[in-house]
């Protein structure tokens, strides 16, 4: 998200009518000066309210010289991401009211200063009380192989040989003569390089390998695109889809969803209520096209709600004791600008309602369901009002409910929902997300999981990471990472070593109060997030706030919120100032490992108020200009 952030958190500011342009220049300087304050937060979005007044093009304007002076991106990555955002922004901005609800979630989640607002209540109804169903125990039977891919990236324009010390969010390409194959001293290997998105001949002996798995299915949990989210449109999304979903076409059957950067511009998922004109309808016909190829015709189930509607479906399973679910999970992303329109929906789409009648769907004909979808449920990077919402449907429907697959962070994670998130326990312990890690390298060495997976139940029995040394010349061999059962079977108590035995919610939740105890465990878990690479310390307050996060599937019962620290793009901290949590916050403040997008607001902030004097004089030259 980067600049997009800073494009809401600064975009979020505008439609208070009247003040001189040397005025209203100083009225912002001195609001950015306080943002880094939750009332600060606040401030700005009623300052930037004032310039969305002025229109969509003072707008654009403004932010787009404010990013070039701040110097956090170069003068075209800015203009190229507020350009394609800024509509967006304006939008939202147009109605936003500061103090409500939404202006709240905004500056807790987006900008990450303040305390997170209580989720509003929502009267969720199901069609059938929840029986007294439990989960089925494992059949005995030989496990069948499903491979997970996620976040693959792939950028068509890398260069073996070009400059991966770039400018640029990502590097590996020729932007200027300096960065050329041939021109530089920091030369891209032919398969990859850890601050750049992948070439595509990493992609193809990635499929090659699985494919030598012979796994059953496969499942693709989204962002086909590379991260030049200043410059994509929707020309190079579509020929992006096209060449990944050719590839994933080897494996076989694949079920896919929906990735945030599977849009241009990026992150953008409007609901229904938004303006047609906003509509990426054109992703989801697209998508729509490429997920009926992978499962081999038109997409079949009792109810099936068409992917071209809003990137979501349902497919029954050959044999038709497994339902696939793949949902939109963007609907719920903190940098979907549209999330924030005054008042937020409950509802996007009515896509809540639609799992609930899939999932009641299931349970009726006796299915096993597997819920697949881009962004986990918990954690900071789903909004919380809708991350509560959607546990309470898997709270509803537990029994039915195998497993959740996600991708989006780029690490290696798992998250445990429970029935009584506030008290966490084995006993509680209801269902389980499997957080796959990514092809693209920019968070570790590339990476895909292997499942094994009761035939009859389809729960999860182990899964395998297989990763790949990108700095040799010749094509990269996949191998075993690690084993989850093998990891922390024999650890846990009693032991789980049983190659038929299933990893249970309480089994993960285990997991985690070992982890607790046993220092190594969590050290050894944590290198593994990342496959080994770039490992950050970890202290003791640091270990309880993961552990935290790995039980919070409902995200209102994490204890991680981001800073504005500033983060490169191989995930070294570079300093800044992080904002103090509110007396009796429950919430630890402290530097969030990268997932699929660094937090820009946190950059440009920082940079802003390094360059104090500068900014200011630009400010008062650019009000006189745009108004």
């Amino acid at each position: 998200m980067r600049l997009t952030t800073f494009v809401a958190a600064l975009a979020s500011l505008a439609t208070i009518h009247g003040a001189s342009g040397e005025n209203w220049a100083n009225t912002i300087w001195d609001e950015i000066k306080e943002t880094i304050t939750c009332a600060g937060c606040e401030g700005l979005l009623g300052t930037l309210k004032l310039v969305a007044g002025l229109g969509p093009n003072v707008l654009i304007n403004v932010l787009t010289d404010v990013c070039k002076l701040a110097k956090v991106e170069d003068p075209d990555v800015c203009a190229g991401i507020i350009r394609a955002e800024g509509p967006a922004a304006y939008y939202v901005l147009k109605q936003l009211k500061v103090g409500s609800h939404t202006s709240k979630s905004f500056c807790s989640q987006m900008v990450g200063l303040c305390d997170y607002p209580e989720v509003r209540p929502y009267n969720i109804s199901f069609p059938v009380p929840k029986p007294s169903t439990h989960r089925p125990p494992p059949s005995g039977q030989p496990p069948i192989r499903v491979a997970h891919i996620s976040d693959t990236h792939v950028d068509r324009a890398y260069e073996t040989g070009a400059n991966y010390e770039c400018s640029k969010p990502i590097c590996c390409r020729a932007y200027t003569e300096n960065d050329a194959p041939g021109k530089t001293s920091f030369p891209c290997g032919p398969y990859g390089h850890p601050k750049c998105d992948p070439p595509l001949r990493l992609e193809e002996s990635m499929m090659a390998a699985i494919a030598a798995m012979d796994p059953a299915f496969s499942i693709y949990t989204g962002d086909v695109v590379p991260h030049d989210v200043w410059s994509v449109n929707q020309t190079e999304v579509l020929h992006d889809l096209n060449a990944t979903y050719s590839l994933l076409d080897q494996l076989g059957l694949v079920y896919a969803a929906l990735g945030n950067h599977d849009t241009a511009p990026v992150n953008l998922f409007p609901s229904e209520r938004i303006p047609v004109s906003h509509n990426p309808q054109w992703a989801y016909d697209a998508l729509a096209e490429d997920w009926t190829n992978l499962v081999g015709g038109p997409l079949s189930a009792p109810v099936v709600h068409a992917t071209d509607q809003f990137g979501s479906y349902s497919a029954i399973h050959p044999g038709g004791k497994l339902r696939i679910i793949s949902y939109n999970s963007v609907f719920y992303y903190t940098y979907n600008f549209y999330a924030y329109q005054e008042p937020m929906e409950y509802d996007p789409n009515g896509q809540l309602a639609w799992l609930i009648s899939e999932l009641q769907a299931a349970e009726t004909a006796g299915q096993r369901v597997w819920l697949i979808a881009h962004i986990p449920t918990g954690g900071t990077d789903t909004l919380h009002d809708y991350s509560h919402y959607l546990d309470q449907i898997i709270q509803r429907y537990d029994a039915t409910i195998a497993a959740l697959f996600f991708g989006h962070t780029h690490t290696d994670l798992f998250q445990v929902s429970y029935a009584d998130p506030a008290h966490p326990s084995a006993d509680s312990a209801s269902a389980v997300g499997y957080i796959t890690p990514s092809l693209t390298p920019t968070s570790g060495p590339p990476a895909f999981r292997i499942y094994d997976i009761d035939p009859v139940t389809f729960a999860v029995l182990d899964y395998t990471v297989y990763t790949a040394n990108i700095s040799t010349e010749t094509n990269p061999e996949w191998t075993k990472y690690y084993s989850a059962k093998e990891s922390y079977g024999s650890l846990i108590s009693p032991p789980l070593t049983d190659p038929t035995a299933e990893l249970t919610p309480a089994f993960w939740h285990n997991v985690t109060a070992l982890m607790e105890t046993d220092n190594s465990v969590f050290q050894a878990w944590w290198a593994r997030t990342t496959r080994g690479f770039n490992v950050p310390e970890c202290n003791a307050q640091c270990a309880r706030d993961q552990i935290c996060s790995l039980r919070a599937a409902d995200a209102q019962y994490g204890c991680v919120r981001g800073t504005l620290s500033i983060t490169k793009r191989d995930g070294l901290n570079l300093g800044g100032a992080a904002p103090a949590p509110a007396p009796g916050s429950n919430v630890h403040v402290h530097s969030a490992r990268p997932q699929c997008e660094e937090g820009g607001l946190a950059r440009v902030l920082a940079a802003v108020i390094r360059e104090t004097d500068d900014l200011q004089a630009l400010l008062l030259q650019r009000a006189e200009l745009y108004i």
